[in-house]
């Protein structure tokens, strides 16, 4: 009998662990849960002998990957997946998977949360401003980008979409303007929403030249990762222009000195919570679930991550 662990020290909602446990009982498969784990021990000794391992931000490192005899695949429930090692995976022919687009409604409804937000200033009673009229500039038309795109329709803003992985004409489908250069989006757009990869191209690719072509009343909004921001770039930008902003749903490493030297010009989450809905939490467990029975049973790989 093939082996599943659900391995989450934040753990998936019960009706998400019940979905997947159905799912895995159909096809045969055992279910184990490791939760709420505080030493990575636990899960080094955890996914020694089972076949399949679902993960959410759980750190999938070359140790684990090596730990797992007997795994085959793993899956990050989630569209991010650097929080595995995806050479370890390769070199241990382990099969890496995400789930893209099971919570792509609630990363856009979450940015939309921290606009509005801050367009009324932290809702202080003081005059803000309104979403409706703005231009919203949408970096990576992906699936966020694209549930984005149809809230940002819904205030009212005008938006346009930087993507060189999506054909033109998909993107003009839907509405949407499409710019040919980095540069012109957020030359154009007030708001600038974020949803590349953190990759070795993307890191530190937010910076001075982009952020300062900005118009007045630019806000930069981050559902992404903290990584792909040039932080000391970022400072510069808050210390040259008291109409910036800065949203960010991961607190970034100069959190405390934007915090002392710019309050008021943004908003950080605790912790990464744009994932962090009861409907994305099933979506995902759910997906990550199906994806594993039906790599096993069919050879499906469609959503694989590493080489």
């Amino acid at each position: 009998m093939r082996k599943v662990l659900i391995a989450t020290d934040k753990p998936f909602a019960k009706v998400a662990v019940d979905g997947i446990r159905r799912i895995t009982d159909a096809a045969g498969y055992e279910l184990v849960l490791l939760e709420k784990y505080t030493d990575k021990a636990d899960l080094l000794k955890a996914v020694a002998d089972v076949d399949a391992m679902i993960i959410r931000s759980d750190i999938a490192d070359k140790d684990v990957l090596a730990a797992g005899k007997k795994l085959k695949i793993v899956v990050r429930a989630g569209a991010g997946y650097d929080n595995i090692d995806l050479a370890a995976a390769t070199e241990h022919n382990i099969v890496a998977m995400n789930t893209p687009g099971q919570n792509s409604n609630a990363v856009a409804e979450l940015a939309f949360g921290m606009m509005v937000l801050m367009a009324r200033n932290n809702y202080n009673g003081s005059s803000g401003s309104e979403l409706r009229g703005k231009k919203i500039g949408i970096h990576a038309y992906g699936n966020v980008g694209r549930y984005v795109a149809k809230i940002a329709f819904g205030f009212g803003m005008d938006v346009y979409a930087f993507d060189p992985f999506v054909k033109k004409d998909a993107i003009e489908a839907d509405g949407v303007k499409v710019v040919t250069a980095v540069e012109d989006l957020y030359s154009t757009c007030q708001y600038v929403s974020l949803h590349i990869p953190a990759t070795a191209q993307t890191k530190n690719s937010i910076n001075y030249e982009l952020l300062s072509k900005m118009p007045k009343g630019a806000t930069l909004v981050n559902t992404a990762r903290k990584e792909v921001i040039c932080e000391e770039d970022l400072l510069k930008v808050f210390a040259e222009r008291a109409d910036f902003r800065y949203l960010s749903d991961i607190e970034p490493a100069c959190k405390a000195e934007i915090a002392e030297k710019f309050a008021g010009k943004f908003f950080f989450t605790p912790k990464k919570i744009g994932a962090q809905t009861e409907e994305a939490n099933i979506n995902a467990g759910l997906a990550a679930a199906n994806q594993i029975v039906n790599f096993f049973e069919k050879g499906d790989i469609s959503f694989k991550v590493n080489k």
